[in-house]
């Protein structure tokens, strides 16, 4: 199966790994990737601001570059990927565009979400011992749906135990730019996540946007819990 591969900022910027091992992944898994040069920021921040007519640009550009094919399109970010499924929402007033931006938003999907429900896989291969608690970010179980992909691909993880926390599915702080417009009460939000997380004791975080996990990352280094922070995908190439 040939797919798009759709970096995002984060993993460009910040984060290469998760880009680089989630592209060996799914070659091992038989997909041929394709990477449209074109592609740039989907322009969730912007738009999470409510700057919908600035980032018709952004936006306009994403879907250039990735309707050139017809084939799936994979992320391993559910944020970004749920800012492209609004797309014809944002830009209804422009019909042609809105049909153009639903034949992409169609096409795409988030990391675990395409490996688990279009590959039909759920054991990679993976080998890691130890403690772990996912957490479940706000934009893939409520924007996109994708609860159970995670969970499934990490109970087939070989050594690895996952621990249930308190308040697991609570949103952790960060929502974009609210952890700035509103840091007080974000922080607050971190905070208890934190504690619920460090009650159980465990040797890794894992989570399936980096967003997320370098915001819990964050507050767990400065209260100086010994707790090692993974994207899934670092979990799925573990051998």
């Amino acid at each position: 199966m040939k797919v798009n591969f759709f970096a995002t900022c984060l993993c460009d910027t910040v984060k290469a790994e998760v880009a680089k091992k989630s592209v060996v992944l799914l070659e091992q898994l038989g997909c041929e990737i394709i990477f449209p040069e074109k592609q740039g920021c989907c322009g969730q921040p912007s738009l999470n601001s409510g700057y919908i007519e600035g980032s018709k640009p952004a936006m306009k550009n994403m879907i250039a570059a990735f309707e050139e094919n017809a084939h799936p399109i994979v992320t391993p970010a559910g944020s970004c990927a749920a800012s492209i499924k609004r797309y014809p929402e944002y830009l209804a007033d422009e019909p042609e565009w809105a049909a153009r931006a639903q034949k992409v938003a169609g096409r795409l999907f988030e990391l675990t979400q395409f490996i688990v429900n279009e590959l039909s896989v759920e054991n990679v291969g993976a080998r890691l011992k130890g403690r772990a608690v996912y957490h479940p970010s706000c934009s893939l179980i409520r924007k996109l749906g994708v609860r159970e992909e995670p969970l499934r691909l990490l109970a087939n993880v070989e050594g690895l135990e996952m621990v249930p926390i308190k308040n697991q599915e609570t949103c952790c702080g960060f929502g974009g730019t609210f952890s700035v417009k509103m840091s007080e009460i974000s922080g607050e939000m971190v905070k208890e996540k934190v504690h619920h997380i460090s009650a159980v004791e465990p040797e890794y975080l894992i989570g399936a946007d980096i967003s997320c996990l370098m915001n819990i990352g964050g507050r767990m280094t400065r209260e100086g819990r010994p707790v090692k922070v993974l994207h899934i995908v670092d979990v799925l190439m573990s051998r």
